[in-house]
């Protein structure tokens, strides 16, 4: 399906400041309706089903506005099977055309103001005013595809819980850290809109793969908003949240009671370098190698990049995998002195770099480290994502134990299932012994 798309010259691209350049969309060789596809039919193969445990999916970050105007339609089928869908409106923000003064109706700011002021927030007027005009643009058009979200589960499910879906506001787009403040109004938006949110993700500071490095702090940080939240019967979703450290998890399983959500993204490629790096099989090493040159080269390329944005990110990724102290005079004074500086690390998924760079390898022509390989929906792209169908079962078993593992380690941190049955359940992963038997165990 994607790359008939393609043919067709379907495919828009999706801009990644930190490599300095815009990749197609679909960038690993998927779409949220292909997802959507796969993981039933997954369901479907291992008897999942049977347990009747309903299945859940999130359509994450699907934009509203902006270029995306004209493909909303295609977009709205191809959410029709996920429970819950993330409202990322950065799209229309970054057009930056505020409303008129006085669009948003005396009425409606009324009642936002009221809600705002029930919830226990203060808010001055003028911020409250600024706030309206930066955001009305883009929520009449999260309305309008709200909608339709709605018209097209009507048009297909006759039960309410085929029609139902749980809605997440992603505001951590916003400039800066979000306040409370920002938090409440936005809320209180959706709710005299008709469309309230279950969850809401502020915007924390927070890096993929990195531990929030003061847990007091976080605490100081995350307690206003969900004071807030708490009002409006929402909760929080932590962007960027994977990576983090088991404290940073306790505190925010603590703050919210366990009412939150972990966007996990970003471990899952991880998850499978671990797995190749530590898998015997030879076929699996050769992978692996590839995958970490790879990043090496991109980190390599970006750290003496003209763009500004680029040179940096790539330069504090390096940093970042480099034992300390680091001398960046010296690792950067040339492009020769940073790839020795690079040689002297043993490829491991632990590093930086890997972890920054590693998703652009699935789709990449070749395995090519080049800007013009990456996203490439030819047979040349799909051969490369292929190299991952064809891992070995040790890896598989590594990887799918991996993934398990984290998220047992997520449900008990955060204090979502209790430590016995956690326990329970990482012994019975860790006694697996092949891929195909982790499945029999899942599969009734």
């Amino acid at each position: 399906m994607m790359s008939t798309r393609c043919s067709a010259n379907h495919l828009d691209t999706v801009p990644f400041p930190f490599i300095g350049a815009n990749v197609p969309e679909g960038h690993q060789g998927q779409s949220v309706e292909g997802m959507s596809h796969g993981s039933v039919l997954s369901k479907l193969k291992t008897g999942f089903h049977l347990r009747r445990i309903a299945w859940s999916f999130n359509a994450d970050h699907q934009p509203i506005g902006g270029k995306f105007d004209s493909r909303e339609d295609a977009l709205v089928r191809g959410c029709l099977l996920a429970s819950y869908i993330t409202f990322d409106l950065s799209p229309e923000l970054a057009l930056n055309q505020p409303a008129a003064a006085g669009a948003v109706s005396a009425d409606l700011l009324g009642r936002v103001r009221a809600r705002v002021t029930a919830a226990g927030v203060k808010i001055d007027e003028s911020a409250l005013t600024t706030l309206a005009r930066t955001v009305w643009p883009s929520l009449q058009k999260m309305k309008r595809r709200d909608q339709k979200y709605a018209a097209a589960r009507a048009a297909a499910f006759t039960t309410p819980a085929g029609r139902g879906y749980l809605r997440e506001l992603s505001i951590d787009e916003l400039p800066g850290l979000t306040t409370p403040e920002t938090t409440a109004v936005m809320l209180a938006f959706c709710e005299a809109l008709g469309m309230p949110v279950n969850f809401i993700a502020p915007a924390f500071g927070f890096q993929k793969n990195c531990p929030y490095p003061d847990n007091e702090a976080l605490r100081r940080l995350v307690q206003p908003h969900w004071e807030v939240c708490k009002q409006f019967g929402v909760s929080i979703g932590f962007h960027s949240g994977s990576g983090k450290s088991a404290e940073n998890y306790r505190v925010v399983g603590e703050i919210t009671g366990s009412h939150l959500e972990i966007k996990t993204s970003g471990r899952y490629t991880y998850e499978m370098g671990v797995a190749l790096s530590r898998s015997t099989n030879p076929a699996d090493q050769a992978l692996w190698k590839d995958w970490y040159a790879f990043t090496q080269e991109l980190a390599l390329a970006g750290a003496f990049s003209g763009d500004a944005t680029e040179q940096k990110m790539a330069r504090s990724f390096i940093v970042a995998s480099l034992p300390a102290p680091v001398d960046s005079a010296a690792v950067f004074y040339s492009p020769a002195s940073c790839r020795a500086a690079l040689a002297t690390l043993s490829p491991s998924p632990e590093h930086m770099l890997f972890f920054e760079y590693n998703f652009l390898f699935v789709l990449a022509a070749g395995g090519q480290a080049v800007k013009s390989a990456l996203g490439d929906h030819t047979p040349a792209g799909y051969a490369q994502r292929a190299r991952f169908y064809a891992i070995s079962d040790e890896a598989r078993l590594r990887y799918a134990q991996g993934v398990a593992g984290y998220l047992v380690f997520l449900v008990e941190t955060t204090g979502l299932a209790p430590a016995a049955t956690c326990a329970a359940a990482r012994q019975r992963l860790e006694a697996c012994t092949s891929y195909s038997q982790l499945v029999a165990q899942i599969a009734p």
